[in-house]
Order: C-alpha cells, then sequence, then structure tokens
C-alpha cells in the first residue's frame, strides 16, 4: 500500500496477529460475515468524509454518530455504495486497528471489495496476503473478489488457483469462470479461455453475456474456435437469449473480420410479414407444424399435465371434473388466466379488470374460457357480483379450489382446443419448462407459447382493451447457412419479460 496509513495497517497485520487468541477473534469474526453477508446495510447509513480523517478525527465522528455500534463496518460500507476514494478507506483502517487491536473479516472484506471495484491492483495484493496470513481459508465472497481483482493483473494465472480452490469445496459461480476467462483473453491466452468456458459448460452452468464477449473479443485478435463461437449463437437460439448491444456489436465485428468470408453486417428490423429490411430474407414462422404441435401435446400433457409434481397443484379429483369439463365444451379460442389478467388492474377492481377483458373478446367473436378461483365468486371489494356474473354470461368459466394452481388447467384446455387457441396470462411458465424432459421439446414448449401468448399492451379502466399482436415470425438467433439473424437488446431499452426485441443484427455473405 503507498499511503502511510496502507503501511501502518500492514505492518500492524502481519506482525501484531499471530497470536492464538487473534487468530481465534479473526475465525469468529470470519464466521459471522460468511452468515451476514448482506451489505451495506439499509437505514443504518453513515455518510463517509471526503478526505482522509485522523485517528481523533474518526473517533471524534465515531461518538457522534447516533448508533456507533458496528461504526466501522457500516461507514466501509457507505463508502462502498459512494465509490469513495481509496485514502479515506485505510486512514480508517488505520484507526480501527490502532483503536480496536484487529481489524474484522467483514472489515476486511468491504475495504477488498473497494479495492477490486476501484482497480486498486497493489492494494488487492496486499489483502491477498494479510487474508491469507490471517484465516486458514478464505470464504468464497473472499475468493471471488480475488479472483476479479487478479483476473486484470499481470498476476492473472494466480486467478486460476484461486478457482481450483473454490472446487475443492463448491462448484464456482459463472461469474468465476467468467473473470478468470476475461482475464485470459485480456493477455493472449485463448486456448485457456476456451478450456475454461468448456468446463462452465460442461458443469451446466450459465454464462453471463460479458464471458461470450470476451470469448468473441478473443475471436478478433485470435484465428479459430469458429465452430466455439457459432455455439455460443447456437446456444442462444436453444435457450431464447437475446444478446445485448454491446455484445452484438462484436458478434458484428468478428463476423467481418473471418477472412475470405466476406459477411456483411447491418442492423435492421423486421417488416410485420417477418422479411427482414435489410437483406429481404424470410425468417422462420413462429407457428409450429402439425407434427410439431402434436409431440408438443402428447408431452406436456404427459409430463406436466399427468407429471409427478401436478397434484401438488391440484387434486387427481379436480383435474379429472376439469377434464370432463372441457370434453363437454366446444373448443375454445382463448383461454384466460382469471386472476392474473384481474390483477393487472387497480387494486380493488379486480372482477372490472377482467370483465373488460372478457368482453374485448367476446366482441371480437371468439369462444372464451375463463379459469379462475371459487373465491373469486364470493362477492367482495375486488369481486362485485354483477362483474363476475357478466363474466359468466360472456364466457365458460371453470373456478378452481383455492389452494390449486391455473397453469396446469390453462395448459390443458389450451393445448386440448389445438393450434388456433391462444391464452392469456402474464405467467413465463419457466417451471413448466423443467417438467419437460429434452431440449427439444423445451424449445418446442417456448416457440409455442411465444406463438400463441396474447398480453395485454395497455389497459386503462373503462378504455378498450388493447393486446400486444402476436408476431408471425419467431424472435430468436436464426441462420440458414449464408445468413445469420440475431434479435438484440438495445442498450438502455427496458423491455418486459414477455416481450422481445424489435432491433435485429443482419449478417450475409457478400455474394
Amino acid at each position: 500500500m503507498s499511503h502511510d496509513c496502507g503501511v501502518i495497517i500492514c505492518d500492524f497485520l502481519i506482525t501484531d496477529m499471530p497470536s492464538s487468541a487473534a487468530k481465534r477473534t479473526a475465525e469468529y469474526q470470519k464466521k459471522r460475515a460468511e452468515e451476514e453477508p448482506d451489505f451495506p446495510r439499509k437505514n443504518k447509513r453513515v455518510k463517509p468524509p471526503d478526505h482522509p480523517l485522523t485517528a481523533s478525527e474518526w473517533k471524534s465522528l465515531k461518538l457522534t454518530t447516533p448508533n456507533p455500534d458496528r461504526f466501522d463496518v457500516r461507514m466501509m460500507s457507505s463508502m462502498l455504495a459512494d465509490g469513495t476514494d481509496i485514502n479515506v478507506a485505510k486512514s480508517l483502517l488505520a484507526y480501527v486497528a490502532m483503536d480496536t487491536g484487529t481489524l474484522s473479516y467483514e472489515l476486511l472484506l468491504r475495504y477488498l471489495t473497494l479495492c477490486v471495484g476501484s482497480g486498486h491492483h497493489s492494494e488487492v495484493f496486499d489483502m491477498y496476503d494479510i487474508m491469507r496470513s490471517r484465516f486458514r481459508t478464505l470464504d468464497t465472497g473472499a475468493s471471488s473478489l480475488f479472483i476479479k481483482g487478479f483476473s486484470r493483473t499481470e498476476r492473472w494465472k494466480e486467478a486460476l488457483t484461486i478457482l481450483e480452490n473454490i472446487k475443492r469445496a463448491i462448484t464456482p459461480s459463472p461469474r468465476n469462470y467468467g473473470d478468470t476467462i476475461a482475464g485470459a483473453v485480456l493477455h493472449g491466452d485463448g486456448d485457456t479461455a476456451w478450456a475454461l468456458y468448456a468446463e462452465l459448460m460442461e458443469k451446466g452452468l450459465i454464462p453471463n453475456q460479458e464471458t461470450w464477449q470476451a470469448l468473441f473479443q478473443c475471436g478478433l485478435s485470435h484465428q479459430g474456435h469458429e465452430d466455439g463461437l457459432q455455439s455460443i449463437l447456437l446456444h442462444m437460439r436453444d435457450n431464447q437469449i437475446y444478446p445485448e448491444e454491446t455484445l452484438a456489436k462484436d458478434i458484428k465485428a468478428w463476423f467481418e473480420s473471418l477472412p475470405e468470408q466476406k459477411w456483411i453486417g447491418s442492423w435492421s428490423t423486421v417488416d410485420p410479414r417477418g422479411v427482414c429490411r435489410s437483406c429481404q430474407a424470410e425468417l422462420e414462422s413462429i407457428q409450429l407444424s402439425r407434427e410439431e404441435y402434436a409431440q408438443l401435446k402428447d408431452r406436456v400433457m404427459g409430463d406436466v399435465i399427468q407429471g409427478r409434481d401436478v397434484f401438488n397443484k391440484t387434486t387427481p379429483e379436480e383435474l379429472e371434473s376439469f377434464k370432463n369439463f372441457v370434453k363437454r365444451k366446444p373448443a375454445f379460442d382463448v383461454v384466460i388466466d382469471g386472476l392474473n389478467v384481474a390483477n393487472i388492474g387497480i387494486k380493488g377492481n379486480q372482477s372490472q379488470t377482467l370483465l373488460e377483458v372478457v368482453s374485448e373478446l367476446e366482441r371480437q367473436g371468439l369462444v372464451i374460457l375463463v379459469l379462475g378461483r371459487k373465491h373469486m365468486q364470493r362477492p367482495s371489494r375486488s369481486w362485485d357480483r354483477h362483474d363476475m356474473s357478466l363474466v359468466q354470461q360472456k364466457a365458460h368459466c371453470f373456478f378452481t379450489d383455492n389452494i390449486s394452481e391455473d397453469d396446469p388447467f390453462l395448459l390443458y384446455a389450451t393445448l386440448h382446443s389445438g393450434n388456433h387457441c391462444n391464452f392469456v396470462s402474464r405467467d413465463l411458465m419457466r417451471d413448466h419448462k423443467a417438467c419437460l424432459p429434452d431440449g427439444a421439446t423445451r424449445r418446442l414448449f417456448f416457440k409455442w407459447q411465444r406463438g400463441h401468448q396474447l398480453v395485454l399492451s395497455s389497459y386503462t379502466p373503462g378504455k378498450r382493451v388493447r393486446f400486444q399482436r402476436i408476431l408471425s415470425y419467431d424472435t430468436i438467433v436464426q441462420t440458414h447457412g449464408g445468413s445469420w439473424h440475431i434479435p438484440y437488446d438495445e442498450n438502455g431499452a427496458e423491455r418486459c419479460t414477455y416481450e422481445v426485441p424489435q432491433k435485429w443484427l443482419c449478417l450475409t455473405k457478400a455474394k
């Protein structure tokens, strides 16, 4: 540490803390820090000074604080939140070391976070030596910080050693792998970066976008690994992942850098017919083929509706009663998750919201099923008797027990009615994806969902209900030999989880 306070701290920790009592205290404090990881703590905010303080100044500030308990930890947390100058933090450590005779694990961890976040590499190295000398092992929080800190420096290979140490206890996080991959790329070791990425994928971890960005940047500076980079794009396709704009720019740059392949990248949009406005190619249809629909219906009926965990959400008797109900009714055009839809409006007016949604669909001449809970039939402030009577006049209704979940019923009714039937819900149904047995079926499920889920684009009580238009084309990464079309999220653009990007990266080979 370059600052005088830092020298005092280092000397104090390394020379004055080998005693067994100090070791026991340090281990206790480390355990407490691991058990209470949430920081900064709310409602205990203390404003850090804007310059380093002397020990007497820190003592005076502590005494004037309304709640001096854990003053040092709370102050360091505030420094983290404010991005305070490192020298101010060092002066606090120097005061605490002289005042109490020790520095707690919690305090050191926060100081380390500040060092890593502000790029003070020499301080990170010092903290590594200090914490390794004081504690038998480092917790995953400290290890993760050291991996991030070391990966950015000429000592980046030490991050690999720390990663190996984490592996002895637990599976490292995607962030741990991502930081070491970024370190390898930064220092020109593409083979190590790709070996780490393969390991990450083998463990079933989900890479973050910064990791993919590092690998595409690696591809820009080192030829090879073309198959690996294209496999990232296929992974995005299979899992309906959209790259952020910064990653999309690196993908574009990598394609255009490939020697002799003459890729041309352009930023594009897609017209309502599903045609790319840049290259005029027609994108994949969102509709499932007859064979795909039959396969999906069979799988969902078997693995979700009649799966092992479905009766955690209903009872065999209730599900059988619902199946008989559906058999007696005509095929539905739209199935509404009544409770889910009703809760998008103003609290206390749920029945009015549901009635207005049902009324709009009835105006379109559709055969409607509303799935609800039995409590919705009991008059209350939220569920007006007259509103619910009109709902039951305009739509077929089935009310489940209040402890049941609606999803199995919604899926059954929609799929049973045929490929034309849509459903209205804001639910993403991610739990049901996990029940499906293989990746191909999960991809079919989400494709079906994107092509059949009606979402309210706007709702104002008393005004006409409007639904977001279901696109005719699929919004996933697509390739057809001589082209790639990649939907991406614009920087700063906000998009609800059920919405899809509007901007595309179009990549074609020059003829």
